[in-house]
């Protein structure tokens, strides 16, 4: 009787035991899973929560509640050469109107998501947050030329916006492979402020 109660008595405090490990150890890996996943979103997060590590990762689990099973659709090449078109001639516009090629570019973001199967965009920050779980190292420069387009920055804030915004271009229209689809590299503008690329493969 005795040895059954012992016997008990240990397998209660390894079961409690277990648990508290679970809980410091699985919340402890969940926060780097997260910071891992998110990268500078993380740290947006932690930011935007005011150094509360909790409150921001409960944010971003809620994110990829909402939009983890989210199946990008590829698109078709028609759909891609008509994209990249379209942003060649944003491309082009920055030259003469900044502020209106980046209002363009945030447009064109927008659709280009909506058309892979991201939230519609009528809802910038549902939209943004989808894209943050699929393409969390990309979705900064879609933010920029946002907040741009309102008229925040001067002619080379604009610019940096443009060409941040490219990087999340590339990602979508190479069908959501991190395979840059851009010929000269991110860092490359001419002395016009022109952010460069082709915008081909």
């Amino acid at each position: 009787m005795v040895t059954m109660t012992t016997l008990v008595i240990i397998l209660a405090v390894v079961v409690v035991v277990a648990a508290g490990a679970f809980l410091v150890f699985g919340r402890k890996n969940g926060g780097h899973g997260l910071r891992r996943r998110f990268g500078p979103e993380y740290e947006r997060a932690v930011a935007r929560h005011n150094g509360d590590t909790k409150a921001a990762e409960q944010e971003l689990n809620e994110r990829l509640k909402r939009h983890g099973s989210l199946d990008e659709r590829a698109l078709t090449p028609e759909e891609r050469e008509r994209y990249l078109a379209r942003w060649a001639q944003v491309q082009d516009r920055f030259v003469d109107s900044p502020q209106q090629a980046v209002a363009e570019a945030d447009t064109l973001l927008a659709e280009l998501a909506r058309d892979m199967g991201f939230p519609d965009g009528k809802d910038f920050d549902e939209q943004s947050d989808a894209l943050s779980v699929h393409h969390a190292k990309h979705v900064h420069g879609y933010r920029r030329v946002h907040a741009a387009k309102r008229g925040e920055g001067d002619t080379e804030q604009l610019r940096t916006a443009l060409v941040e915004a490219r990087g999340l271009f590339d990602v979508l229209v190479s069908n959501g492979s991190d395979r840059s689809v851009r010929r000269d590299g991110h860092q490359h503008t001419d002395k016009h402020h022109h952010a460069e690329g082709s915008g081909t493969a």
